[in-house]
C-alpha cells in the first residue's frame, strides 16, 4: 500500500496565537526594546497619525508629474515599456514598484531617479511637518553649550531631517 501527500495545505500563522492573559503578578517581566522610545500617544479623541507609505509618496509624485505635463497614463507607460494597469497601480499606491520601474517611468516623464526620489522626499517632509503640527508639543528643556537653560516645544519626533539613498 503506498502512502500519498495530503492535498491540504499548512497554515503557518504570521503572529503567535495570542495566550490568555495572566494575572499582572504572574506575567513575566520583559525589558524594553532597545532603540528610539515610541512616539507619544495622541491627545484622547483624536486619531492616531498614519505615517505615508512611500509608496503612495511616489505614486502621488508620478501623478501630479503626468498630469502637469498633461500626458495620458497610455502615453506615459508606453514611453517607459511598461504596462498601463501596472502604473496606474504604482500611480495609486497599490504596487510597490521596483527602482527600474521607477526610473523607467520617471525617464518618460522627463526626470531621473534622483529627481523623483527628492520630490518624493520633499512630499514625505510636507505631509509628516503637517501631521508632526496637529499633535499636541510638549515643553522640553535643553541646555545649551554655554550651560544656560533654554525652553523648547518639541513634537516628541526622534528625526529632525530626513536622508534618503538611492
Amino acid at each position: 500500500m503506498s502512502q500519498h501527500a495530503s492535498n491540504e495545505a499548512r497554515v503557518i500563522p504570521l503572529r503567535p496565537a495570542t495566550a490568555p492573559t495572566a494575572r499582572p503578578s504572574q506575567q513575566p517581566r520583559t525589558r524594553p526594546a532597545p532603540g528610539p522610545a515610541p512616539a507619544p500617544s495622541p491627545a484622547p479623541g483624536t486619531p492616531p497619525v498614519r505615517e505615508p507609505l512611500w509608496r503612495d509618496l511616489v505614486g502621488d509624485v508620478l501623478r501630479r508629474e503626468r498630469l502637469a505635463q498633461e500626458r495620458t497614463l497610455k502615453d506615459v507607460a508606453d514611453a517607459a515599456r511598461i504596462s498601463m494597469p501596472y502604473l496606474s497601480e504604482v500611480e495609486r499606491g497599490r504596487k510597490e514598484a521596483s527602482s527600474e520601474v521607477l526610473a523607467a517611468a520617471a525617464q518618460a516623464l522627463g526626470l531621473n531617479l534622483g529627481d523623483l526620489l527628492s520630490l518624493a522626499g520633499d512630499e514625505l517632509t510636507r505631509r509628516t511637518a503637517t501631521s508632526l503640527r496637529r499633535r499636541t508639543p510638549t515643553s522640553v528643556t535643553r541646555r545649551t553649550s554655554t550651560s544656560t537653560t533654554r525652553r523648547a516645544t518639541t513634537t516628541g519626533s526622534p528625526h529632525n531631517g530626513l536622508c534618503l539613498v538611492a
